[in-house]
């Protein structure tokens, strides 16, 4: 099961990314392998040498009963010292932004790409998009004249 963000390539330039595991609680894992997870709004904030997710929902578990978790709850990623490192110095001195691009499993452990973004200007995001129509219709056109 895979969550993707597909805000996040609309609206920022996705400069570099970067995989980390996430701590989460077992109705949260539960959920997110149910596919109860959106990540639109969401975005990390590096606190004290660590890299915390914000804002990313995660739908409570139906059998969970008490034991449910907050839906919009901070959580905590896992990186290397020297990733934070290198991600607080982006993010501080050169105006970088950290966005959840997906959250997936790898040897059933929760992985999110966290990519390091610049914001889209409104410009921008009308090049994107006219640039996206011209690489579907190159498309079109090729699979025409191959037939």
């Amino acid at each position: 099961m895979e969550i993707v963000n597909r805000r996040a390539r609309h609206d920022y330039f996705i400069e570099d990314t970067f995989e980390c595991g996430l701590c989460l609680v077992g109705t949260e894992i539960k959920s997110i392998r149910a596919g109860k997870c959106n990540l639109k709004d969401s975005y990390a904030i590096l606190r004290n040498q660590e890299c915390y997710l914000l804002n990313a929902f995660i739908s409570t578990y139906q059998e969970g009963s008490v034991f449910n978790h907050d839906e919009v709850r901070t959580r905590k990623l896992l990186l290397h010292k020297n990733e934070i490192r290198k991600l607080d110095n982006k993010v501080r001195l050169e105006g970088y932004t950290l966005i959840p691009l997906k959250i997936y499993f790898v040897k059933n452990k929760a992985k999110v790409l966290l990519g390091l973004c610049k914001g889209k200007k409104n410009y921008d995001k009308r090049e994107s998009l006219k640039e996206k129509d011209r690489k579907l219709e190159m498309e079109k056109l090729r699979k025409y004249k191959n037939l």
